[in-house]
């Protein structure tokens, strides 16, 4: 029997791959987490065999929760199920010990397919990843958490600090941290040079 850990904040996707993975005669969802905190509180308690981690989560990235479960529990596979299929992203995860990724347009028999093939601790790219990975990759760029992407995208409709913060139902001080963060990140100067990048390299 293999043992799966979602980690994904939409419950549709959640709903949908729990239903199918429940149907397969040998795999059992043992838990779904909305965040990476919540993951790392469920494996106090729970031993997966596979965890099946979406890269863009509300309170980290799929990159740094990887390698953070790879460190604290090496016996656990990982695949990245996520929309995002840059290649340098896809390269990342692989190298904080994914042993798998795949697009969220893959087909339920891709996603048991990519889940079978871990658990016998095997690697697994859906065809589109492997499509993505022949692609030049034009930037690495970091990716951003989902509230960073939300942010920017505020911010890029021209709205404050004070607004986004009222749109979002969090303090200023918040919002002025994912902004000081994500310019530290793609190393810029000012909010222009910020939706500059984020604009030509199709972040937002």
């Amino acid at each position: 029997m293999i043992k799966i850990i979602q980690v994904e904040d939409h419950s549709l996707v959640t709903e949908g791959v729990k239903a199918f993975i429940t149907a397969e005669p040998d795999m059992e969802c043992l838990a779904t987490c909305v965040s990476g905190e919540n993951l790392m509180q469920v494996l106090k308690s729970h031993h997966p065999d596979v965890i099946l981690m979406d890269v863009n989560l509300p309170d980290t990235t799929g990159i740094e929760l990887c390698k953070l479960v790879k460190d604290k529990y090496p016996g656990i596979f990982i695949i990245a199920l996520s929309i995002n299929n840059q290649p340098g992203i896809i390269r990342k995860m692989v190298e904080n010990g994914a042993s798998g990724y795949v697009l969220k347009d893959a087909s339920r028999q891709e996603i048991i397919e990519a889940i079978q093939t871990v658990a016998k601790g095997k690697t697994f790219y859906s065809r589109s990843v492997s499509a993505a990975l022949r692609r030049p990759d034009a930037v690495d760029l970091p990716p951003l958490t989902r509230r960073e992407r939300e942010v920017l995208e505020l911010i890029a409709d021209g709205f404050t600090n004070p607004q986004i913060a009222e749109s979002l139902f969090v303090d200023v001080t918040t919002i002025d941290f994912h902004r000081k963060n994500m310019l530290s990140k793609y190393k810029v100067k000012n909010t222009a040079a910020l939706i500059k990048v984020a604009v030509s390299n199709n972040l937002i």
